[in-house]
């Protein structure tokens, strides 16, 4: 006995990833380097180590699941300045909600949103192509039909959802936003956020706007989707945007996050976590608050970031369509076969990539965008990235 909801579910990028080189030894005379995952390896700021200390006696209370008062004023505040936000736009306790990382909260999102049925036929959930693999699992394990939507260079890399037929948006009652975007690192234009929530209210369906690489870009700070919101008003109906600190402050096994928005939504969420959703420990949560109230170090990891994309924009220059992203840390390189090119990089450099096959979805035609590239996370200090991308230069250039 078992949900036969999890026969839709394809094996996860990285397992499918371990199984393509099982049987593919690196060079033994090279150090391996693993730029297929996005985590980052910058040492994690110090002063979470204070706050952990001195709330050391909290470890033995359960922590509720609407957090802390200070770790939601912390995120209000740090949203009101990081948007600038009209002051009060942003109540703390109706607005902002706590979750551990985002990864869950962003899969959970699909039972928040998701009802057996919308106009008497099975609800869409809408995500980009190529797509955060989370996004097509919350989907089909709430019993919804994901539906594909391009994100190619014809569209500047973000899914264009007024373009999707009627009948499915009457369906829709999610849609998924990723900006900077995972894998390709584009920013969506106010207008394109002003022109997704206004289709989420005229169809009634809940828009996630997955912020999480937010806070690393090389020229202009991305765009928000609450920004959009508050230049049609401020009112934020329908409306969750998700961020975290795992790309912000380089402590992904920290699981410290949020959800903010539509009140409404959110105070349904404080409901269904309640009863399944997983909660920071009460010093995490106020080491994450401390990480909220602090931009030094922001400044520094974004720093560390650009080094390492002017590296890249040196080695590889207008080959295989670089392009240094305006946000995010993934190179999304055209290469041609993504797992022929991923094995011979294994095989002959020891360096791992993702093929973009694994986060995109094939067509009528049989063929998915991300087929001919592969996802490259440069997550590692400048020196090894470096060393990395050079070896894989030289190996592409004989190979594509």
């Amino acid at each position: 006995m078992y949900n036969s909801r999890l026969d839709g579910l394809t094996e996860y990028p990285f397992q499918r990833l371990n199984a393509l080189l099982a049987d593919v030894a690196p060079p033994a005379d090279l150090a391996p380097i693993a730029m297929s995952i996005g985590e980052p390896q910058h040492t994690a700021p110090g002063l979470i180590h204070g706050a952990l200390t001195a709330h050391a006696e909290q470890w033995n209370k359960y922590p509720p699941t609407a957090g802390t008062p200070d770790y939601r004023a912390a995120v209000a505040n740090w949203l009101t300045h990081r948007y600038g936000l009209p002051t009060g736009m942003i109540d703390a306790d109706a607005h902002v909600l706590p979750v551990a990382g985002t990864r869950e909260a962003l899969f959970m999102a699909a039972q928040l949103a998701v009802p057996p049925r919308k106009q008497n036929a099975t609800p869409t959930v809408l995500m980009p192509n190529p797509f955060y693999q989370v996004y097509l699992g919350a989907a089909v394990m709430a019993g919804a039909d994901p539906v594909f939507v391009p994100a190619t260079a014809a569209t500047n890399f973000q899914p264009d959802y007024a373009t999707v037929d009627s009948g499915t948006l009457t369906r829709a009652c999610l849609a998924y936003l990723c900006s900077p975007a995972n894998p390709q690192g584009a920013v969506a234009t106010m207008d394109e956020l002003k022109t997704m929530i206004g289709l989420a209210r005229a169809h009634d369906f809940v828009l996630v706007s997955d912020e999480c690489y937010s806070e690393i870009y090389s020229a202009a700070p991305p765009t928000g989707m609450l920004q959009a919101c508050a230049e049609l008003g401020g009112d934020m109906t329908n409306v969750l945007v998700f961020n975290s600190l795992s790309k912000r402050s380089s402590v992904p096994g920290l699981r410290a996050g949020f959800v903010a928005g539509d009140a409404k939504l959110l105070a349904l969420f404080n409901r269904l976590r309640a009863h399944a959703g997983a909660v920071q420990p009460l010093p995490v949560m106020a080491a994450a608050t401390a990480l909220w109230q602090d931009e030094e170090h922001v400044e520094e990891n974004r720093a560390l970031y650009r080094g390492k994309f002017d590296d890249a924009a040196e080695i590889f220059g207008l080959r295989f369509g670089y392009r240094t992203p305006d946000g995010g840390f993934f190179l999304w390189l055209d290469v041609g076969d993504s797992e022929r090119i991923a094995k011979t990089l294994w095989r002959d450099g020891g360096i791992k990539v993702l093929p973009g096959a694994y986060l995109s979805r094939a067509g009528a035609d049989g063929t998915s965008p991300g087929d001919s590239y592969i996802r490259v996370a440069l997550v590692h200090d400048r020196e090894t990235t470096s060393t990395a991308l050079s070896r894989m230069a030289d190996i592409l250039a004989k190979e594509v």
